[in-house]
């Protein structure tokens, strides 16, 4: 990995907690309330990050910039366990 990466990461990484926090999405009850579901600015924050960056990865794909990865075989049971553990633990601490 070299300095450049390094660096670029960095710069898009301090942009994305910059947005996150202009947003007010750092904020606790803004959080809580997603488990809730009365607010959902952060579900939807989120999306529209994932949205882009797939529209990004893909075109640069397209344009020959960069090789998308095959992804590996995934294990249904363990991510479905480990995905209810996380949101079981998230619901708690936010309680």
């Amino acid at each position: 990995m070299s300095i450049t990466q390094i660096v670029i990461a960095l710069v898009l990484g301090i942009g994305f907690g910059f947005a996150l926090q202009k947003a007010g999405l750092t904020q606790y009850h803004k959080i809580v309330n997603v488990f809730r579901f009365t607010d959902l600015a952060v579900l939807k924050f989120m999306m529209t990050a994932l949205i882009v960056a797939m529209a990004g990865m893909f075109s640069l794909g397209a344009l020959g910039l960069i090789t998308l990865p095959v992804p590996p075989q995934t294990y249904l049971v363990g991510n479905l366990v480990g995905g209810l553990v996380f949101g079981v633990g998230m619901a708690l601490v936010g309680i």
